[in-house]
């Protein structure tokens, strides 16, 4: 997964546990996509400083998915759905039973994962 994907899936999902200070330069990097220099230079602080900064919201954030996996369970309910939304067209068009059979049993993995 892209760097930037991943980091932004992350904020999505844990962002509301960073402190407000935290979460407004990190969603301002992240999110609204302004350089390091505009920001420091917004908040007249270094450059330096809102390095560490971006740095140490991307370490509490992997640390929040390492115990929790939201991202990860996410993503893979994601494919799971992607691939039945498949089998439905193909059971359209095709009619076929193991179509059938094949979304059972992703849904049913889909349930188990939550």
């Amino acid at each position: 997964m892209e760097a930037i994907v991943k980091k932004a899936l992350l904020f999505d999902f844990y962002g509301e546990l960073l402190t407000e200070h935290q979460k407004n330069i990190y969603s301002e990097f992240i999110s609204d996509d302004i350089g390091i220099s505009e920001i420091a230079q917004e908040r007249g602080v270094s450059r330096q400083g809102i390095h560490d900064l971006l740095k140490r919201c991307d370490r509490i954030l992997e640390e929040y998915e390492e115990k929790l996996h939201l991202v990860e369970k996410f993503l893979k309910a994601k494919e799971l759905v992607t691939k039945i939304n498949q089998l439905t067209v193909e059971f359209e068009t095709t009619k076929d039973v193991l179509a059938i059979e094949e979304i059972q049993r992703l849904s049913n993995q889909v349930l188990e994962e939550f």
